[in-house]
């Protein structure tokens, strides 16, 4: 038998810390009974619902992993309360159970790395792990800066930064347009390149993640999921 919460994680329902948010809402059930809270147990034979969908874990005990190319205007969750479009309203019903590793926010396209694997999802996001991911952006304002003067406005994320007393890791960045970067960090904390680059006066308007580690979009389409060279 296992603990609720760690049997919703591991279906890829939400963290542990989420599953228990969601089973305080009542939007989970056991048999068909409402529960409210996380002090609950299920074994293989229970029938376990999340907002009165059937949910099962993978019971594949291989660990893999996928390349997902998540389009701008949807969210990497499994429920939304604005009603915003999620990434499992996009892909097929057979990948419902992958558990994505870290985000990418909702006007941010690219990569997405997904798993069967909560230990992996849960390692290649760890900070110390030091993935490299790498983004493309396009950035207000640069179009009539000379290289120099560009150089000068990204000295502070280049160097690393402190803001509102979070610090942000030094970025590597290298200009490929009058308005394109190619940004790479290793931690990826929330909104970090926007946020680094709004502070540094320079917005992005668009952001499009191209790699996660060894990992890369290549050319696959917008919205499609493969299977990616297995851990």
């Amino acid at each position: 038998m296992k603990r609720i919460s760690k049997f919703l994680s591991e279906s890829g329902i939400a963290s542990r810390r989420d599953a228990e948010k969601i089973i305080g809402q009542g939007r989970i059930l056991i048999n068909g009974k409402k529960i409210t809270s996380p002090i609950n147990f299920v074994s293989k034979n229970d029938i376990v619902k999340f907002d009165n969908k059937i949910i099962s874990q993978i019971t594949n005990n291989k660990t893999e992993i996928y390349l997902f190319h998540k389009p701008v205007g949807c969210i990497v969750s499994n429920h939304d309360p604005e009603g915003r479009r999620t990434i499992y309203d996009i892909l097929p019903k057979k990948y419902k159970n992958l558990k994505y590793i870290g985000r990418l926010d909702y006007n941010t396209s690219g990569l997405l790395l997904m798993t069967n694997s909560g230990a992996l999802a849960r390692k290649m996001t760890l900070p110390e792990s030091n993935i490299e991911r790498v983004y493309i952006a396009k950035i207000g304002g640069a179009i009539t800066m000379d290289d120099a003067m560009l150089n000068r406005l990204l000295k502070p994320a280049k160097k690393g930064i402190k803001i509102d007393d979070i610090i942000y890791r030094p970025m590597k960045i290298e200009r490929l347009s009058a308005s394109d970067l190619k940004i790479t960090i290793t931690e990826g904390k929330k909104n970090e390149i926007r946020k680094v680059f709004e502070h540094i006066r320079l917005p992005v308007r668009a952001l499009h993640r191209i790699s996660y580690g060894k990992y890369e979009l290549g050319f696959l389409p917008v919205g499609k999921i493969i299977r990616g060279k297995d851990i």
